[in-house]
């Protein structure tokens, strides 16, 4: 059989272990040190516009903060888009509270602002004003940021702006990761750059970093003893997964142009398919970092479905999956109210996300042109 091609595989740029022997050398094997440190600087220098940083163990952690930061408790409501991967939504449960699912618009994937502000309105209505929106920039294609926000803005109720899939996306020349009252970030093993786990909370708010990382040092108060006021969590980075991220941050846009250009690379291959649609920025205001490239499969266009296309990947042992499935289709979030119609369904019935990584070789690239260009 043919060596595996992965949808989104790790990518080191060659200095992590430098990093990695320095954090050795020096002793520093702990969930503090120069690493965490370093990686924290290099991000918040990547973001700019004041953006601070704390360094945690994924970004489902960093979501988990954002929501205790903002004051989310038992029995309050969180508005979620549901076209999303499960992480982003969980942590509304953690706390007790209980996810309002919002569908997407079809230009971006991500929340639709109309279904959004139908949703406010609703559970104000019903005596339950959301405490947080959580606002994702899907694949890596920014969110409608200036309408999310101003309806936001307009209710006065705080955006969490899941970022996870997004470093080095940009919506009118702005990093995405600044546009939340709090913001997060993931650097899973499958993301443009990794620390093998890994997340960040990012805030412009100093004093909000420091409440962070007091959360996810386990909330020990400054006393010579162990002492607790508040309930903590163990969600700091480690200074060697870190040590991985300061040699990610430094090949961070060279891999940000490679995913770009795999997405180049799809265009070009379906430019003459009949029903098949490349994910892509509706406008020049918007550039994606195409963490993963998609398509749309019209079967009554193209007389195949994006079904019939994984499977012809996978007989070559190539990896690809289908689009998130929207969470309020999960059997685990199955009561959860939800506004929209149907179009986060559709496109989870009718999308692919196709092999995107930044390292595949060129190789690897003629086997999936070969596969596609044959079944197509």
């Amino acid at each position: 059989m043919n060596s595996k091609i992965y949808l989104s595989s790790p990518h080191m740029g060659g200095t992590e272990q430098d990093y990695i022997n320095s954090a050795f050398k020096t002793n520093w094997i702990a969930p503090l040190g120069p690493n965490v440190t370093s990686f924290e600087e290099a991000i918040e220098s990547y973001l700019g516009k004041d953006s601070k940083v704390a360094a945690l163990s994924s970004g489902t952690a960093a979501l988990h903060l954002a929501l205790i930061l903002l004051g989310v408790e038992r029995g309050d409501e969180v508005i979620c888009q549901s076209m999303t991967f499960s992480a982003s939504a969980n942590p509304i449960v953690y706390q007790g509270a209980t996810p309002i699912f919002v569908d997407s618009e079809p230009e971006t994937w991500n929340m639709c602002p109309l279904y959004l502000e139908n949703a406010i309105k609703d559970r104000i209505s019903k005596g339950k004003k959301p405490k947080a929106i959580i606002a994702v920039h899907l694949y890596g294609m920014p969110y409608k940021v200036d309408e999310i926000n101003a309806i936001a803005e307009k209710y006065d109720i705080p955006i969490i702006e899941d970022s996870a899939e997004a470093l080095g996306s940009t919506y009118k020349d702005k990093k995405c990761g600044t546009f939340g009252t709090i913001s997060i970030l993931s650097f899973n093993g499958n993301k443009i750059i990794t620390t093998s786990g890994g997340g960040a909370l990012v805030s412009k708010d100093k004093a909000v970093k420091e409440k962070a990382i007091f959360l996810a040092t386990q909330a020990r108060d400054n006393a010579p003893h162990y002492q607790h006021s508040h309930i903590g969590y163990n969600y700091r980075l480690s200074n060697i997964c870190a040590g991985i991220g300061c040699g990610q941050m430094e090949v961070l846009d060279k891999h940000i142009e490679l995913r770009r250009q795999m997405n180049l690379f799809y265009k070009d291959l379906f430019s003459t398919s009949e029903g098949i649609t490349v994910f892509t920025e509706p406008s020049d205001q918007l550039r994606s970092n195409h963490w993963l490239s998609c398509i749309v499969v019209d079967p009554e266009k193209s007389r195949f479905t994006s079904e019939e296309i994984r499977f012809a990947l996978e007989n070559d042992n190539i990896e690809s999956r289908p689009l998130w499935k929207p969470m309020h289709l999960q059997p685990v979030f199955k009561d959860a109210p939800y506004y929209g119609n149907s179009v986060s369904e559709g496109l989870f019935k009718k999308g692919i996300c196709l092999p995107s990584g930044s390292n595949l070789t060129t190789e690897e690239k003629k086997r999936i042109m070969t596969v596609l260009t044959q079944f197509v």
